[in-house]
């Protein structure tokens, strides 16, 4: 391949690429202030937080999407969030993620990290993956290839020549095909495989990123039973290692993998507990269970 090629090639993963495997250029790709990021084993979690939104607000052409909206995730939690649609769920993910800027408020990674301070790109490097309904894979890509492209290294030109994998590399890919139950299906096309597998293969890309925190947005939408059944063993199996904060509607599935579950209604926290608490709050009952 002709160096222009390659010159090519390598634009075009950065055009194409999630934002959970960007951010690691060679030369010309950081974001202005890149220079700031703190790498995810420097997150600051002494004071029992992972993730603190506190009198967080946005509006959109005078609707009030978030309405002073506080909440603290400890290390290693699984929290789900849960509430009517309209309800801020994915707003409240846009302004953790960077995508949206809130109009007053406080979001911190960590004790020490202000995410108010970065842009889409530096947050997914400093460790914190996002997963969307709809799984973004590159469907004419392997399973084994698409872990490969999402590994944390410098994606330039010149390092793309010689790349191979190292030992630990090849290790770390090898126990992430083993969580994500793809270990058997490594060599199979991306866009052969079933829509749960295809989560999980997203998944898989984000962990490779290694990352302290994952928002995940409605996994088990479209799955089988059994895909989901699956899908919530492979959650639990993450608990500790990373903290996850899941977005769900399915509440046998919440169940499952649930301690603490969080009731956002028009954008505030409108009860919080375990799955029988915010069950029967007659709050919860009245704006989005029904009776």
């Amino acid at each position: 391949m002709t160096p222009d090629l390659m010159e090519e090639g390598a634009q075009r993963f950065q055009k194409i690429a999630p934002a959970s495997v960007q951010g690691n250029t060679e030369s010309g790709g950081r974001a202005a202030g890149f220079s700031r990021l703190v790498t995810p084993g420097e997150v600051d979690t002494t004071h029992g937080r992972i993730l603190y939104l506190e009198g967080v607000n946005v509006s959109f052409d005078g609707f009030k999407a978030i309405n002073n909206l506080s909440l603290d995730i400890a290390p290693g939690e699984l929290r789900c969030i849960i509430g009517p649609n309209g309800a801020g769920k994915t707003t409240m993910m846009d302004i953790i993620t960077g995508k949206t800027r809130p109009d007053s408020g406080h979001v911190f990674f960590g004790s020490t990290i202000d995410l108010l301070r970065y842009r889409e790109a530096e947050i997914a490097a400093l460790g914190i993956g996002r997963k969307f309904q709809k799984p973004t894979v590159f469907e004419h890509l392997t399973v084994f290839e698409n872990l490969e492209l999402a590994l944390a290294t410098d994606k330039g030109v010149r390092r793309s020549l010689v790349f191979r994998l190292t030992g630990a590399e090849k290790d770390r890919l090898g126990e992430v095909l083993q969580t994500i139950h793809l270990a058997d299906s490594a060599a199979r096309l991306a866009g052969n495989l079933s829509h749960g597998q295809k989560q999980w293969l997203e998944i898989g890309m984000l962990l490779m990123q290694d990352p302290k925190l994952l928002l995940l947005d409605e996994p088990v939408a479209g799955m089988t039973d059994e895909e989901t059944e699956r899908t919530a063993q492979l959650f639990l199996t993450l608990k500790g290692k990373h903290s996850l904060v899941v977005v769900e509607h399915d509440m046998s599935f919440i169940r499952t993998i649930s301690e603490k579950v969080t009731v956002l209604c028009d954008g505030a926290v409108l009860a919080e507990g375990t799955l029988d608490q915010v069950q029967a709050d007659e709050r919860v009952i009245e704006v989005y269970l029904g009776r």
